[in-house]
């Protein structure tokens, strides 16, 4: 097919030979299946701001930083250049948070590369070589329902361990792939995660827990459809806890239950830190009335 113009400049560039089909067009992005060299790959293109539903939402760009100045200061004042910026930053999350991810062993599209707004990774395929399917359009046993719901929830922990959560997980945004076997064995099907512009810092977002917590239900909600015991299940506030605590590791074994500690309240200690500080004050004001 022909290219579209945002495509061209990476085949002029020799990062893409040629584009083969487009393969969605979602709310943030259009994404289309390219050729480079003897490897078939995806390209996604992000839409501009006015033109997509997602927003940049101030839960999702609370504390994201630019290290020029310069565009700090001209996003802060909303300015044409701090738009520009601004939008720049957004596109650069979800490629910083691949990398990052991918480095930390997490079951993401492997990027390749970002040229002119446009983000080049590893095409998701089923075991036939074709687009794998999200999860939403696939139907599974209860047995399979629990094995990959155990193999989502072990991504999440191993996505706040290396400091972020996705934000928007769902059956919408998870992929059913083909995962090869190791050293020659059978392959198996399994997830990965995709989409990750809205991906926060676990440590510098004040909206991360109340996001980790909506991720995990959504995975809670999809699965325990075919799987129903899986609904009375609180990974989500648990494994909160234990990062909270600086006990969780991508080894940390989890139960499900969560119950939250409850510390009696020393109500004789609280009155006797009200009557000091009435003491106190009564002495203060006798301090400024009585004359030097």
């Amino acid at each position: 097919m022909k290219a579209p113009p945002r495509l061209q400049s990476l085949i002029e560039e020799g990062l893409i030979d040629t584009v083969v089909r487009q393969l969605m067009s979602g709310k943030e992005a259009m994404v289309f299946v390219v050729r480079s060299g003897d490897d078939t790959r995806c390209a996604k293109i992000y839409k501009e701001a006015n033109n997509r539903s997602f927003r940049q939402a101030v839960d999702y760009t609370e504390n994201r930083k630019v290290k020029n100045s310069r565009s700090a200061r001209a996003m802060a004042k909303g300015s044409k250049f701090g738009r520009q910026e601004q939008e720049a930053a957004w596109q650069s999350a979800e490629v910083d948070a691949l990398y990052r991810l991918a480095a930390a062993g997490v079951r993401v599209p492997q990027p390749y590369n970002f040229h002119d707004g446009v983000l080049l990774m590893e095409l998701v395929t089923d075991a036939h070589g074709d687009a794998a399917p999200r999860l939403n359009d696939v139907a599974f046993t209860p047995e399979q329902a629990r094995a990959h719901h155990a193999t989502l929830i072990a991504e999440v922990v191993r996505m706040l361990c290396a400091g972020v959560v996705h934000g928007d997980l769902s059956e919408f945004n998870i992929l059913l792939a083909h995962l090869p076997g190791a050293d020659g064995e059978e392959g198996t099907d399994g997830p990965v995660i995709i989409d990750l512009p809205q991906a926060v810092d676990a440590a510098g977002n004040n909206h991360a827990p109340r996001m980790l917590m909506r991720d995990v239900a959504n995975l809670r909600d999809f699965f325990g459809q075919f799987a129903p015991e899986l609904l009375a299940t609180q990974y989500g506030p648990e494994i909160w806890s234990l990062y909270q605590s600086g006990l969780l590791t991508n080894e940390t074994p989890l139960t499900g239950i969560y119950a939250p500690e409850h510390t009696d309240v020393d109500m004789q200690g609280v009155l006797r830190e009200i009557e000091d500080a009435r003491a106190e004050e009564t002495a203060r004001r006798l301090r400024m009335a009585t004359p030097t």
